[in-house]
């Protein structure tokens, strides 16, 4: 359209008949066309022409004076020329018929595109050169903006000619041409950097948020969608402008190949994202490989720009379809899973959906079948948006998922630890009821012997079996106790007893030990000792067993001495001091705090060179807590070892006649009758020693808890000796029965000893609850067997 055609003055007049009517103060500021709109944006691509010169490299003044470039007009206001490295020039005029100056802001191509210039030509035919694009440092640009804009500054009553330069490197190059007054651009700007902000907020949050995600929880699904997050987000910060702007204001390499390279890397993560969060590897093989087949094409474009910087314009076009084929690639999985599971991920398919729906939308506007506007023209940028919204909504529930899988293991392990607790201490039970019921038979028959026999040597003999057996017996209660520590069930067992000849009685033991090994032992009391305490005897014995052994297995010459001491405390409480010193190896100060530690002992050689389980002082530890006392230990390496011991105990007032173990007893039951249930013929003969001394006692055997039941309803008993692991029935079946009246109900009271090698805390207190009166652990000792059952059958 030329100025003297007759459609060009149609024109000029309607639009002045226009500008009359509404009565505006404003006048034409544009060359044949109306001053800006009321929102100060106006498109000038009907008054523009443009001419694509190919790879034909012409300068402005070649171009200008050319007569046979045919210039065509712009056919829409977003003229889109494709993956393109051709020299295209647009020109146009404006003319400004106002007494006033008038100031604008042209906007044209991407603000990727590498070279836009801009030449003016004035009223008196001068021309300036402004130069824009990220081929060039970033403060060598004619107007401070993101964007490809040029100042166009219009005196009044003039006009101008403008000729436009573009090129771009073989990236996607459209062509908007809009006028901008100043308030419009300032209120554009304001709105994408809102826009952006909300954007590129999510993209960080979302990045961080899952990488965080990732170090906690070590699933690679999370590191993948971090990463592609972190990636597109670059990508767009690269279209957009920000990157070149921000990062390297300077241009070069980087900036230049930044938006191939992030999309690159962008297209690998969302692809592996995809690849392991839909788990498309069980579902389908094809697609996995094509997947694979993926990542190489794109890992050789990805080199490609090292290896092949010529062939850089052919990226942008091959980055874009890769681009398209993960998201078929994508689709075709969710399409494949949902034909096996009839299950769909709606958050990922929804996500998925608003990434294509951002380019197609993106695509219609570059072919003009949609408005250019700020929505089609961020297309991509808000599907990408809402994509990474509706996938974060997806990994939302896959972090759901594996807190559920989590917590499924962890039900499932506490569940086998339980079930490995209860193998364990079934194990233990059975194990110390094998070991105990031949200890048993060995340690009675042995004290039989050493009583029965003057023979020097059957008592030196016996009294060795005797030691060995004790020995052995305390390894078995330190493995029980251990068990009994970690699962928190040990506990004391309160009774009287006399401490002293308890500690006597320990002493003498060890003196004989000490003796054997050629070291000097001797015991030291306190006067005014209580007689009688109430206490753990048991608990008693195994602390100081546990230390003077020790003392004993590390002392190779010189002396252990062992002291009893007591300080009264109030009410009726009495303190006892028990010191055990030595001239052994001693403990280095590096190694004397660990100590207590379950399996420890001076040093790791000296393990097997003494022997011992490494259990003594670790249980020791405990049992003393457990009797809220204190142990103190002073060591130097090769000079010795003192330990104190603190126990508290309550003393008891005992009548002079009561009988008390160690004296000397009338072992008589008055015609009493016994009925032993025990299906072992060791510990039948074992019992058949201890009560033949027993006057006016009759006693009867029963093999199992069957013949048992079957004896008590056919005759009466004064009392029963129960075993509790029998065949056919065992103990606490039979006792059940009885307590039920199954052998008659005036039989349901009949007293009833458990006598067991079993000494698990579970069983002691299920004894009880099933009604048996007493517990007796396996080795039993004559003279408190025969005080119980004398106390029953009273």
């Amino acid at each position: 359209m030329t100025r003297n055609s007759p459609i060009f003055h149609c024109f000029k007049y309607l639009w002045l008949l226009a500008f009359l009517c509404l009565n505006t103060n404003s006048a034409y500021s544009q060359y044949l066309l109306q001053k800006a709109t009321d929102s100060g944006k106006q498109s000038i691509h009907q008054l523009a022409q443009y001419v694509d010169l190919g790879n034909q490299a012409l300068s402005f003044e070649e171009v200008r004076q050319s007569k046979t470039l045919q210039f065509i007009p712009m056919p829409n206001e977003n003229t889109d020329f494709g993956f393109t490295t051709h020299h295209i020039w647009v020109r146009f005029q404006l003319k400004n018929t106002t007494e006033e100056k008038e100031v604008y802001f042209f906007e044209t191509a991407r603000p990727i595109t590498d070279v836009a210039e801009l030449f003016v030509i004035d009223s008196s035919n001068k021309v300036r050169k402004y130069r824009s694009g990220d081929a060039i440092p970033y403060h060598e640009r004619n107007f401070d903006h993101r964007k490809t804009i040029f100042k166009i500054v219009l005196e009044p009553k003039t006009h101008q000619q403008f000729y436009l330069h573009v090129k771009s490197d073989g990236e996607m190059l459209s062509m908007p041409m809009i006028l901008y007054s100043m308030e419009a651009l300032i209120q554009t700007t304001s709105f994408e950097q809102f826009v952006f902000g909300f954007f590129y907020g999510i993209l960080i949050i979302a990045a961080i948020l899952y990488l965080f995600f990732f170090f906690a929880m070590r699933d690679k699904t999370f590191f993948y969608y971090s990463m592609y997050v972190v990636f597109i987000g670059l990508l767009q910060f690269s279209i957009d402008g920000y990157f070149y702007q921000l990062i390297t204001p300077e241009s070069g390499w980087l900036s230049l190949h930044a938006v191939i390279i992030f999309a690159c890397i962008a297209n690998f993560f969302l692809g592996r994202y995809a690849q392991v969060f839909l788990k498309i590897k069980e579902y389908n093989k094809t697609i996995t490989y094509a997947f694979y087949t993926l990542y190489v094409l794109n890992a050789t474009l990805f080199l490609s720009l090292f290896i092949f910087p010529n062939s850089f314009e052919y990226s942008y076009p091959i980055a874009n379809g890769l681009g398209l084929i993960v998201l078929s690639l994508i689709i075709a999985s969710q399409i494949a899973i949902y034909r096996k599971t009839q299950k769909l991920d709606r958050f990922f398919a929804t996500g998925i959906f608003f990434l294509v729906s951002g380019f197609v939308v993106f695509i219609l506007k570059n072919f003009s079948l949609l408005p250019l506007n700020f929505w089609t023209e961020n297309g991509s940028k808000l599907g990408t948006g809402m994509e990474v919204i509706f996938l974060s909504l997806s990994m939302a529930n896959l972090i759901r998922n594996l807190k559920n899988e989590r917590e499924q293991l962890q039900t499932l392990a506490l569940q086998r630890s339980e079930e490995m607790n209860e193998l364990k201490s079934f194990f233990l039970s059975n194990i110390s009821h094998e070991l105990r019921t031949p200890l048993n038979a060995i340690l009675n028959t042995a004290k039989s012997m050493a009583k029965d026999s003057k023979d020097e040597q059957i008592q030196n003999g016996s009294q060795i079996i005797k030691y060995s057996t004790h020995s052995l017996l305390s390894s078995i209660n330190d493995i029980l106790d251990f068990s009994k520590i970690e699962k928190n069930e040990i506990k004391l067992e309160l009774a009287h007893f006399d401490l002293v000849k308890t500690t006597e009685h320990i002493a003498n033991n060890f003196a004989r030990e000490a003796a054997d090994k050629g070291l000097d032992f001797s015991f030291q009391k306190g006067e005014d000792l209580p007689e009688m305490v109430n206490g753990d005897v048991a608990r008693l014995n195994q602390i100081l067993h546990n230390v003077l052994s020790n003392a004993l297995k590390f002392t190779h010459e010189g002396f252990v001495k062992f002291k009893l001491e007591t300080r009264k405390e109030k009410d009726n409480r009495v303190s006892f001091l028990f010191t055990i010193s030595d001239t052994g190896v001693g403990i280095s100060k590096e190694k004397i705090n660990s100590i207590y530690d379950s399996f420890s002992q001076e040093g790791i050689n000296n393990k097997r060179k003494f022997g011992g389980l490494g259990l003594g002082l670790y249980i020791v530890k405990h049992l003393i807590n457990l009797h809220n006392g204190r142990i103190k230990i002073d060591s130097t390496v090769d000079l010795g070892t003192v330990c104190e011991i603190e126990l508290t105990y309550e003393t008891v007032e005992v009548p002079k006649k009561a009988s008390l173990p160690g004296n000397e007893l009338e072992y008589d039951l008055q015609g009493k009758t016994i009925l032993v249930v025990e299906d072992n013929a060791m510990n039948q003969m074992v019992i058949k020693m201890i009560t033949k001394k027993w006057l006016n006692t009759t006693v009867e055997f029963a093999n199992n808890g069957e013949e048992g039941l079957k004896k008590l309803t056919e005759n009466d008993y004064d009392i029963i000796l129960m075993d509790l692991q029998m065949p056919v029935m065992d103990g606490y079946e039979a006792t059940i029965a009885i307590r039920n009246g199954e052998a008659g109900e005036h039989k349901k009271e009949i007293p009833i000893i458990a006598l067991t090698a079993d000494v698990m805390e579970s069983t002691k207190t299920r004894v009880i609850e099933i009604g048996m009166n007493k517990y007796l652990s396996k080795p039993v000792d004559k003279d408190t067997l025969f005080e119980i059952v004398k106390l029953l059958v009273s």
